[in-house]
Order: structure tokens, then sequence, then C-alpha cells
């Protein structure tokens, strides 16, 4: 099989051939064109720690020891509240091939309500990440972190991602991938991926980011363009290039560069240092071939960053390099490219919050 990320030809031949299942069957809509959206199933244990299954053992074998209560998840809604731990099994399994791992991560609009969503396996030893081979259910951990939210089965809050072979692009390589198609606007910081820093100096105004409030009611993740942005978020504005994060604090930023994901390539967002300060910009977030490419309405799209400050107050400065973009070679093409065709919901975007939000 060629190396690389399998683009969404290849998943469906991976659902007809078995080695991704689920009850209800998969819809259209499910299939990215780089990943697979994972849809939530009709039950969620309430836990009173998260956890990994561990090598030998299964994760419906640990609930004994983890659960304190559970809840159906109807077409009506169940509300996961803010600060408690969930596990929620979810409508497909897989029975991975040789060769084929795979990789999970949360959807963009999950990472930005702060809304902590894991996968997690039997056998596992790892959030996210699973090996070849593996034959099994899949869960989603939720830990909402900012705003209590309400879900139904079937709501898709994670997506995962196949893989054959190592397809991660190595620094000479995309450097050499920048000089053919630029990747940022402006000169690449290419070491361990390609870097990216945070915008606090916009083109126009002095509105730089947004930060959570600690008190709000239940978003219904079903609705669109619904919630009045200020019910929910404060406004971080400056004029000399600098915030101060309060420990604990969400925040929304934008970084300084558009990005662009060649249409034979995909990427994913990684912690550019652990040491590099008091604050953790989410990874949560992969980035699908034509996001931000001109050939899918894109022309450069900025990352959104979410932002987390730890123990200590933290000055973050404009131009501050804080993520990096892990590039990766598609094993082919996709059919469809990330962009308006397939209602992307952030090509060509700039400081954006969650498309629940509406402003004004």
């Amino acid at each position: 099989m060629t190396i690389g990320v399998l683009p969404d030809t290849m998943l469906q031949e991976m659902i007809a051939r078995g080695e991704i299942a689920a009850e209800p069957a998969i819809v259209p809509e499910q299939i990215q064109p780089a990943s697979l959206d994972l849809r939530l199933g009709r039950v969620a244990y309430r836990l009173r720690a998260s956890f990994l299954a561990g090598k030998g053992r299964r994760v419906e074998d640990r609930l004994d020891d983890f659960e304190m209560h559970r809840m159906a998840v109807t077409e009506d809604g169940v509300v996961l509240e803010k600060g408690c731990v969930y596990l929620v099994p979810l409508m497909e399994s897989l029975s991975l091939p040789e060769g084929i791992t795979a990789v999970a991560n949360a959807k963009s609009s999950t990472g930005r309500l702060d809304l902590l969503t894991r996968l997690i396996t039997d056998e596992g030893t790892e959030f996210d990440r699973i090996p070849e081979g593996y034959q099994g259910p899949l869960y989603a951990e939720i830990c909402p972190r900012s705003f209590s939210v309400l879900v139904r089965p079937g709501m898709r809050l994670n997506q995962i991602r196949f893989r054959a072979g190592q397809a991660v692009l190595t620094d000479p390589e995309l450097k050499i991938l920048h000089q053919q198609e630029p990747l940022v606007d402006g000169e690449a910081v290419i070491d361990e991926g390609l870097g990216f820093s945070v915008d606090l100096r916009p083109a126009e105004g002095d509105l730089v980011g947004y930060r959570a409030k600690p008190h709000t009611g239940v978003i219904d993740l079903d609705r669109i363009a619904h919630y009045p942005a200020s019910d929910f978020w404060e406004e971080v504005r400056s004029d000399e290039g600098r915030i101060i994060l309060d420990p604990g604090a969400f925040y929304i930023l934008v970084s300084r560069e558009a990005v662009t994901i060649p249409p034979d390539h995909a990427a994913e967002m990684a912690p550019y240092l652990a040491m590099v300060g008091e604050f953790r910009v989410h990874y949560a977030g992969f980035f699908d071939p034509g996001f931000g490419h001109g050939a899918a309405g894109g022309a450069g799209s900025r990352g959104v960053l979410e932002v987390r400050c730890h123990e200590a107050p933290f000055a973050l400065e404009h131009g501050q390099v804080v993520g990096r973009l892990v590039y990766e070679r598609m094993a082919e093409e996709p059919k469809q490219l990330y962009g308006k065709g397939i209602a992307s919901n952030y090509q060509g975007q700039g400081l954006k919050l969650a498309k629940h939000f509406r402003m004004g």
C-alpha cells in the first residue's frame, strides 16, 4: 500500500471491507477529506476519574472501578456538566489490518468550546492512538472544561485519521514543499514542523481574542449561530501587542500566519515546546487537504488557537511562537478538498468562535 494518510476514497473502501464498522451504518457526511467523524452512542457514563484500559484489559471491564452513574443519551438530549468526566461508547468500531494505524482528535468546534474529547480503546495505553491490528469498540471520553453542553446520539465531537506507514515530513522535506508552494505567508519557521505565532496586533482595531466566561448556561450542540457570543465570552483587547493570561482561563486567539495545506498533504497541530511558558495551546486539530488553499476557496486561512494558562499569570507577546503544524503526505489526493464544496465551517477564517455563536 502507498505510504501516507488515507483519503476519503480509501476510507470508503475500508468501510466496504468491514474494517470500519458502525451501527447504524456510516453516513456520507461523516467522511472528510482525510478523516472520519465519529458519532456518540446512546449511553453516557459519569466517571469519578479519567482512565485508560491498559494492556490486556477492556474498557467495559474497567467501568466497575470508575462509573458513578449512567444516563441514556436520547433524542431530547442529555446535559454533560462542566468539570465532570464522561465516557460515551461510539457507534463505530474497528478491525484494522496490518500496516494501518489510526489517530483521533477533537473536531474544530469541539476544541473551540474547550470540550476535552479523547478516544480510548480496549487495551489502550495512550489516548487517541490506535495500533495496527486493533479489533474492537471505540469510546469517547468527554470532559467539558468551560461550558456545560447538551448532546444527542449521533453527534460528532471527534474524528479519526488512518495512516499507512510513516507519513510525517522531515524538516528538509518540509522546506522543499514550502519552496514549491508557500505554506505560510512570510518567513517559514521550520523546526520539527512548521512553527506559527500568535497575532496580538490585528490589522484593524484592538480585538485580539476571547476569554470564556466562568458562569454560563448550557450549549445545545445542535444549535448553530444561536447563542449571543457576549453571553459566553469576554472580548480580549490590546493596543500594545501583549496580553496577560490568567491561570485557569480559556482563550480563543488566532495565528499571525495564514496557513496552506496542499491537496496532497494533511497536517496536525502540535505543541511547540513544553518549556515555552505557563500555558498550553491545545493541539486538538486536524488540518485537512485544501485548508487555506486557493483552489479550495481558502487563499490562506489562519489557525485558531485554543489557549489555557496554567499555574501562573503569563505575558503573551505578539509574534511569539506558540505551536507547530506537523505535515504528512497523503496516500493519494482526496476526491473532496476541505472547503465550501463540503460545507467546511472554517475555510478562509481569521479570529472566529465556534459555529454555535453569533456576534452582536
